[in-house]
């Protein structure tokens, strides 16, 4: 009987460990929808759940997705509650509650008009006296973002913004141009027959996978991603997905 109560008493803390192990190789990613990086629809869920999904692997990590409003992601990445946002860009505001990973991917941010209006981007003093939708919590440009010559609006979607534009209640609205084109696209020709991009984009914004500064694990998780994407880059498997999405040929 002491034997057996020898090896458990052992056996107890290795067995531990594992479940411990196992449960923290899983990884929580918060994100709003943004296809095509976040599409919840998509068998992949989306560009930017692949990519960090097979980079993660190459480290023994599995990644679950979590949908929920940008603002509610972001604070609760920010909180350590989630453990990564998988497509978030960086400001000087979110540097100060986040570490970023290695950049994978680039978003060029161009506003969206009607076609009956000729305006072109070419700085921000060319935004003055615009109303200009934009949608809550997200980052876009430090210096758009602390601009005081146009007006921004928030609202909670960009369906919101396209239709005020339409309607000629906003002037403009902006947008990763990818995701927009998917998003109009998805509303109908009426609608995509009377939009337009800028030729110019505000920004060229990089895309991280990033873990909140509070989360215990944050450099170990946002390590584990930077080599995983180095592995993957260098097997194949990121251009593989990025021709699955037809950003190269």
């Amino acid at each position: 009987m002491l034997k057996v109560l020898l090896i458990a008493t052992l056996c107890w803390p290795l067995m531990t460990w594992a479940q411990t192990g196992a449960h923290e190789r899983t990884l929580i990613a918060a994100a709003d929808p943004y296809p095509p990086y976040v599409d919840p629809q998509a068998p992949g869920e989306g560009l930017a759940m692949e990519i960090v999904r097979a980079a993660y692997k190459t480290q023994g990590y599995t990644v679950k997705l979590e949908i929920m409003p940008w603002v509610r992601a972001e604070k609760g990445v920010s909180e350590g509650r989630y453990d990564i946002l998988v497509d978030v860009w960086r400001t000087e505001a979110r540097a100060k509650e986040l570490l970023f990973s290695t950049a994978y991917a680039t978003s060029k941010i161009k506003f969206i008009k009607r076609k009956d209006n000729s305006f072109e981007f070419t700085g921000l003093d060319s935004l003055a006296g615009k109303r200009i939708g934009v949608i809550r919590g997200y980052g876009y440009n430090d210096a758009f973002n602390a601009a005081t010559t146009f007006t921004r609006e928030e609202v909670p979607s960009m369906e919101h913004n396209i239709n005020k534009v339409l309607l000629k209640r906003l002037d403009l609205t902006l947008e990763d141009e990818i995701t927009a084109k998917v998003l109009i696209r998805k509303m109908g020709p009426k609608v995509e027959e009377q939009l337009d991009f800028t030729a110019n984009a505000l920004a060229s914004n990089p895309l991280y996978v990033a873990a909140g500064l509070k989360h215990p694990r944050h450099k170990a998780i946002v390590e584990a991603f930077n080599r995983g994407l180095l592995a993957i880059k260098a097997d194949g498997s990121f251009l593989a997905i990025e021709k699955r999405y037809g950003l190269v040929k």
